[in-house]
Parts: structure tokens; C-alpha cells; sequence
């Protein structure tokens, strides 16, 4: 996926540099070649020997060590760059950059790519929140770097507040999306579009995207759900609204950051899904069902914590409502909805059926037992089963999927969709 590419991660010195761990892995796993610099801070967090088994390539620590790249590493590694991450970037990294210092292998490096640079901060509320943070990051986003919003939840210091580093996995996704040269989800960069970016071909269009999983409780503290993390729904609606479109996202839990220009609807039954999707749906063009609301729900849900007690617990579950089905029986002409089949067996067969039962222009299927293809990936290895046929797609990104998937959909509004398959 990332053959041919060279990434730089800088890794500073925050309790969050342990993270930095898995993005180079998942990177390296893509194919990509990365090279990790590393302040003096971070090594005392994590051993440089970490990342130099995960990358194969030595670690950059000190400005003055040995050179292997070449007469002055720091000139070469620069110019061989396609995507600098700094992750995490502490106040103190954050700071030396925005006022240009180069004391350090992140600093200095900073100071010498052409490429794009990702920046995920990770620090306390307090500090993140401080006006001289936020003015250091205004800086560093003037320059067209792409700051990723921290997380909020439990810090260093016990305390709850934003300040957590993204998921790796969030992470790397926006990576991907930054080295495909198309905006990412929530991109830090407003209206900024990479030459890969196809044209604003639906300007003027209303697509409507669902998209994540959905928690049916049986208890104030229980609930039934899946593996669903959203990652496809949120391309698709950050690539949609790329493409000129006004956007409505409605979302079950998530921990992705709300893809930028998206009016967002957040959800969490499956009741309350189809409830903002019958809101949204008859003025959309185009639908596209990525979510995975959960089949059934407990029939009661305790009005209490159930207390552990004997052996076996039984819960009744009754059948939720079919979204997508649902959606494509009340279709007008001209409306397009795309649905998906995330399935372990049987996937034409099962897409097949899908693509009559829930009234679908097309079905987007996929095995999630399939390497890349499942649940929390940055990549996907799709089926599109149509009335004529199958086409398989290689393994993509799923920002590229989206784009293939809104490819298909735009051709349909264009070619004018039929009211039901």
C-alpha cells in the first residue's frame, strides 16, 4: 500500500511516546520505509532499539552522531521525505517548532522538508488549552501543517480532560489519506485539496452517510454491540463533502474525530439510527448505509445494574429494524443508496440477497475474515455486487474505496437511478 514511500516519525518526549510504537509497526506493515527521530526526552520513555527492530533503520537521536545516510543525514533523510509525523508532539516539541528552532532531529528536520507534515499533539488540558499552545499551533497550521485534535479522557496525571494522542490507528488513516494527496477525516487544513482529489463533481448534492456501530442496553452499564469502529463511513462522508456535496453523517460511538464540513447526527441505538436517517432521507441524493447497527436488542432493559448472581444470566433479544431496508422501500426516483455486506462466508451469495432485500442500487461487500479488509483497518478489499454483476476492487485504502464507492454512486444520479433494484 505504502511501497515507494518514505515516512519520518518524530517521537518526543510525552507519556504517549509508547503509542508512537504501534504507528511505526502499522506503517512498516503498509510498506512503508520509515525512519524514526527521536528528542533525548522520548528515549527515556521508549528505547531507541524498539523502534529500529520495527523500522529496520537506525533511530536518530543525536544531531552530532554518526552519519550512515550520507554526508549530513538530516539534508538527506529531508529530501527523501514524503510525509513527516510528529506524534507525539509534546508543548515543549510544538513551541520549538512554531519559533523554528533546530536543536533537536524533529526540529531540524521540520525546518528542511518539502513534504507534508502531520502533527498530533499530546499533552494535559491545561497545557493544550493555554493560549501560547494554541497560538504555536495556529502558527504551525498557516504553514499548511495538518494538526490532528487530541483525544479527550484519562491523562498522565489521572486527571480527565483533551489532551490524549489519537489512536495510532486514526493516526496512520490520516497518514494514508495525506500521502494519497486527498484531505483526511476532520484535516487540519480547511478546504485544502491534494492533486490526487477528484473534481467537486457532486456540488450540489445532499449525500447522507451512515456510519459506526450502535449499543443496545440491557442494563445502565451493559450493552450489546460489535466491531464496527466507523473508519468506512467517515471516509466516505469526509470524501463526499471533498467532492463538493453537502454532508450529513449519522454516526453511532466512535473514537474518529468528526471528518471536517460534515454536520454530524450522533446516535447510539439502532432505534435512534433509523429515527435520524427517516429525518435525513427524503431530501438525500445519495445514501450510503455504512454503519453496522446491531441485528437485535435486549426485549427489557433493566432499570438497575444486574448484580452478578448464579451461573447464567438470560437476556431476550427482539429483532431491530432494518435501516437500509427500510430506506430503499421508501426511495423516490433518482435516489441512490448504497448498501454493505460485511460477511465471514458466502459473500456473492450473501450480497446477492442483500441487494434485493434492502432495495439497493448497489451492495458494497466484504469479508472481514479477509487480511486488511476488517474491522479497524486502514485498508479494504471490497465487492461491488450490482444488478448486472460483481466487481472486485484490489486492496485499497478506505479513503480510496470511498472515493470508488462515490465514483459508482455519481455515475448513477447522472445516468438517472432506478427507484428500486
Amino acid at each position: 500500500m505504502l511501497q515507494g514511500k518514505t515516512v519520518l516519525l518524530g517521537v518526543s518526549g510525552g507519556i504517549a511516546a509508547y503509542k508512537a510504537v504501534e504507528i511505526c509497526s502499522r506503517l512498516v506493515k503498509l510498506g512503508a520505509e520509515v525512519h524514526v527521530l527521536m528528542t533525548e526526552a522520548a528515549t527515556r520513555l521508549v528505547a531507541p532499539l524498539t523502534f529500529q527492530a520495527i523500522s529496520g533503520n537506525p533511530v536518530k537521536v543525536d544531531l552530532m552522531g554518526e552519519q550512515v545516510h550520507g554526508h549530513v543525514d538530516h539534508v538527506t533523510l529531508t529530501h527523501r521525505a514524503d510525509l513527516l509525523i510528529v506524534a507525539p508532539a509534546t508543548a515543549n516539541t510544538i513551541a520549538r517548532l512554531a519559533g523554528g528552532h533546530a536543536g533537536d532531529w524533529i526540529t531540524v528536520t521540520a525546518l528542511g522538508v518539502r513534504c507534508p507534515v502531520l502533527l498530533a499533539p499530546a499533552m494535559e488540558a491545561e497545557m493544550y488549552a493555554n493560549p501560547l499552545t494554541q497560538r504555536n499551533l495556529r502558527i504551525l497550521a498557516d504553514l499548511g501543517w495538518t494538526i490532528m485534535e487530541p483525544e479527550e479522557g484519562r491523562l498522565a496525571s489521572g486527571l480527565m480532560g483533551k489532551g490524549r494522542l489519537p489512536e495510532p490507528a486514526a493516526i496512520v488513516e490520516r497518514a494514508l489519506a495525506l500521502l494519497g494527496g486527498n484531505p483526511a477525516p476532520g484535516a487540519g487544513c480547511a478546504g485544502a485539496e491534494g492533486a490526487g482529489a477528484r473534481t467537486r463533481d457532486l456540488a450540489g448534492r445532499r449525500v447522507l452517510v451512515t456510519a459506526g456501530t450502535t449499543r443496545e442496553p440491557f442494563d445502565p452499564v451493559r450493552f450489546i454491540g460489535n466491531r464496527s469502529t466507523g473508519r468506512m463511513g467517515y471516509a466516505i462522508a469526509a470524501a463526499a463533502a471533498a467532492r463538493g456535496a453537502e454532508v450529513v453523517l449519522v454516526s453511532g460511538p466512535t473514537s474518529l474525530e468528526p471528518p471536517q464540513g460534515v454536520r454530524v447526527v450522533a446516535v447510539e441505538s439502532c432505534l435512534q439510527m433509523l429515527e435520524a436517517c427517516l429525518a435525513e432521507f427524503p431530501t438525500a441524493d445519495i445514501t450510503v448505509a455504512a454503519a453496522a447497527p446491531a441485528d437485535y436488542r435486549p426485549a427489557t432493559v433493566a432499570p438497575e445494574k444486574i448484580k452478578k448472581a448464579g451461573d447464567e444470566l438470560t437476556v431476550t433479544l427482539v429483532k431491530n429494524p432494518d435501516i437500509i431496508a427500510e430506506l430503499g422501500r421508501r426511495k423516490r426516483p433518482g435516489q441512490v443508496t448504497v448498501a454493505f455486506a460485511a460477511e465471514t462466508e458466502h459473500l456473492l451469495e450473501n450480497a446477492r440477497q442483500k441487494l434485493v432485500s434492502k432495495h439497493a442500487d448497489f451492495v458494497v461487500a466484504n469479508d472481514v475474515t479477509a487480511e486488511g479488509a476488517g474491522f479497524g483497518t486502514e485498508t479494504n478489499r471490497v465487492v461491488f455486487v450490482t444488478p448486472d454483476g460483481a466487481e472486485e476492487l484490489p486492496l485499497m485504502t478506505k479513503r480510496e474505496v470511498a472515493d470508488r464507492i462515490l465514483d459508482r454512486a455519481a455515475a448513477l444520479l447522472e445516468g438517472g437511478a432506478h427507484g428500486d433494484a
